[in-house]
């Protein structure tokens, strides 16, 4: 696990702890470090979770699908981040989305009751509830955005509310994104041949430009 140190520094579940303090924590309790290859599942829909999941490696979709196959990208992990955290803290919760590797990926499962009985031992890793707080409020924060890109009523509207934070949350009007033409689709919950049409339409009307995933917007 010391292999993965540094990344998992960078987890907001682990801030402020020292690199001692993190080997102690993953000592205190078994966790469990698994390898999934592009399109694996690895949480299935309709079952139960109690251990939080953080990527080590690749990239992961947190996926809602409805009953007739069309699918919807909630969010998106990378390495350092974690899943499955609000499923894994309320007792017997099934889960509602599949989280899928987007490319070949290594995740390290906290079983969560471990988590909080190691905190409780020690009062001085309070710090990690207050981490575990921090990211589900995080969480709560993306997923309020998300509901405003797709609660505008057409694809152009979606489109644009989204691009737009992007470049705010980048500082440039010049970014890249982390979806292909498919996943943008999913995530906005529009048809992708639609959506493709109105950005060649906003790209001719000179409102934005782009490249695959990397996107300028013009004033």
């Amino acid at each position: 696990m010391k292999d993965y140190l540094q990344i998992l520094k960078k987890s907001t579940l682990f801030s402020s702890l020292q690199d001692q303090e993190i080997e102690q924590f993953l000592k205190a309790f078994p966790v469990m470090q698994k390898n999934y290859q592009k399109h694996e599942t690895v949480l299935w829909a309709g079952n139960q979770v109690t251990s939080l999941g953080i990527v080590l490696e690749g990239c992961v979709h947190v996926v809602k699908e409805d009953f007739w196959g069309n699918r919807n990208i909630v969010a998106q992990v990378c390495p350092a981040q974690v899943f499955a955290e609000t499923y894994a803290c309320v007792e017997n919760s099934v889960l509602q989305v599949d989280v899928v590797a987007a490319e070949t990926s290594k995740i390290l499962f906290l079983e969560l009751g471990g988590l909080l009985a190691f905190q409780a031992q020690d009062k001085r890793n309070d710090q990690i509830v207050h981490n575990l707080l921090s990211i589900l409020a995080e969480k709560n924060l993306q997923m309020n955005a998300k509901l405003t890109h797709i609660s505008q009523r057409t694809t152009r509207e979606k489109l644009l509310s989204y691009l737009s934070e992007e470049a705010l949350r980048h500082g440039s009007p010049e970014f890249v994104i982390p979806f292909n033409r498919q996943q943008l689709a999913d995530y906005l919950s529009v048809d992708r041949s639609a959506m493709s049409n109105e950005l060649c339409k906003m790209r001719d009307e000179g409102i934005l430009s782009f490249h695959k995933s990397c996107f300028q917007l013009f004033v």
